[in-house]
């Protein structure tokens, strides 16, 4: 096995390890407000929305890994997953140097839509992922906590915007989920492809807002000084 193949093996095992023991201990990121009291600063609502940010994408990457579990040595079922997600229609920078070319308010709302784009298929995601017998506690537990803390997230990003922006609010675009099709009454390959596409997805979007978040604290904040 060479370096970096066992790198990011360990990387995997090191945020398994992590978010389970966030979970099992049932520690969760600070509230957006306290009491509905939100007179904080910029730099506090980032602090704590990116906070919350890295814990959604834990907790996706985490279900992810429970679920690529059933199908690692099944080489042909990961090779007919899908590899666009439904929010593939949004234009998301690539990588840091790309986010850094978009003006802050912009990068801002594209992430308020990835993040309101994934309200509706959560909530669906969670009814079809309950109620699949075969689906273990983990997953199951994973995918109610998200649809509950992207809520939350949601709502900080809003404040934020608000604050940092508020003429700019209101531009962002949503991604249209014409139909987040039903898992029920199709064949159980079918059912799996779907919900391991979803999930990656998933995953994959909520490490872009992570990212694109503490780069927008560094230019927002911090004025590029981190």
């Amino acid at each position: 096995m060479n370096i970096q193949g066992s790198d990011r093996k360990a990387g995997t095992l090191l945020l398994l390890v992590m978010s389970n023991l966030l979970f099992c201990q049932n520690v969760h990121p600070l509230p957006i407000c306290h009491s509905g009291n939100c007179q904080m600063t910029l730099q506090e609502l980032f602090d704590r929305v990116i906070m919350l940010s890295h814990y959604v994408y834990m907790m996706s990457a985490d279900m992810f890994i429970e679920f690529e579990k059933r199908y690692a040595q099944d080489h042909e079922f990961i090779a007919k997953a899908i590899n666009d997600c439904p929010t593939s229609s949004l234009a998301t920078p690539e990588d840091k140097e790309e986010a850094q070319q978009v003006p802050p308010e912009v990068l801002l709302n594209l992430i308020l839509s990835l993040v309101h784009s994934w309200n509706g298929p959560l909530f669906q995601l969670v009814t079809e992922v309950d109620g699949i017998h075969e689906a273990s506690d983990a997953i199951i537990s994973r995918a109610k906590e998200i649809g509950e803390q992207n809520k939350r997230l949601l709502e900080g990003i809003e404040k934020i915007l608000g604050q940092a922006y508020p003429e700019a609010k209101g531009n962002e675009i949503y991604s249209v989920w014409s139909q987040f099709p039903s898992l029920q009454g199709i064949d159980e390959e079918s059912r799996d492809l779907a919900l391991y596409n979803k999930i990656r997805c998933l995953r994959r979007d909520s490490h872009k807002v992570d990212n694109y978040l503490k780069l927008l604290r560094c230019r927002i904040v911090h004025n590029n000084n981190c």
